[in-house]
């Protein structure tokens, strides 16, 4: 399992044509990691989208983290590219038979967003890197089906987790600050970096705000 994993600012791509310039230009913000999902796309396109976002990420930033969504046999198939490892939605592979597939080292992550699911993540703990836990807001990219966890909603589900959580669903840079003071380990954010002016500035924002949200923890 990772040691050095940033959290912090978490890119989930999109579509669109300028996907790999995006997740360059992430990394270079300070992306610790940049998750590559688009959907519906076929295994041959995924592949080579995960193929392109990792070896222009890994030219500017080595120590970002490239993981594919859901398809645990690409990310196997891209390791020797430099991909890290995979997230896992509840429907997919079970964690532990990922983690011996992809070896020790692979980063694993699993999505969440009910105390239950939370609680249920914590049986895994020993393979898993961190889990995802959301919508923080209704979202258009994904319906998870999942009420809303909001802000207030939050420092329980990081209570009852044994691993580091990232928020998701509709978040924005405006929302990192609150967010890492509600005790997650950072953001995960797609249209905000899908659709900002320079994404490179926006991430280096979301580094920012979870610092300063970190750092003000308990404070009121």
């Amino acid at each position: 399992m990772s040691t050095n994993l940033d959290l912090r600012c978490y890119f989930v791509t999109g579509q669109g044509p300028d996907v790999v310039e995006r997740a360059r230009q992430a990394a270079l913000g300070g992306a610790g990691v940049i998750q590559v999902r688009s959907k519906p796309i076929s295994a041959r396109e995924l592949y080579s989208l995960g193929l392109a976002v990792v070896s222009a990420v890994r030219e500017v930033s080595p120590t970002t983290h490239v993981l594919i969504d859901d398809r645990v046999d690409i990310a196997l198939a891209l390791q020797p590219a430099g991909i890290s490892g995979v997230h896992l939605g509840q429907d997919d592979l079970d964690p532990r038979i990922a983690r011996e597939l992809l070896g020790p080292d692979a980063v694993i992550g699993l999505t969440t967003g009910t105390a239950e699911l939370v609680q249920a993540a914590n049986a895994y703990a020993d393979v898993l890197d961190y889990i995802g836990c959301g919508p923080f807001r209704d979202t258009p990219t994904k319906n998870s089906g999942r009420m809303p966890i909001g802000l207030d909603g939050y420092p329980a589900l990081v209570a009852a987790s044994d691993l580091p959580m990232v928020a998701i669903g509709d978040v924005t840079a405006d929302d990192a600050c609150d967010l890492a003071r509600a005790g997650v380990d950072g953001v995960a954010i797609v249209r905000g970096i899908m659709h900002a002016d320079n994404p490179r500035s926006y991430c280096e924002q979301v580094v920012a705000e979870v610092d300063r949200g970190r750092a003000n923890r308990g404070v009121r």
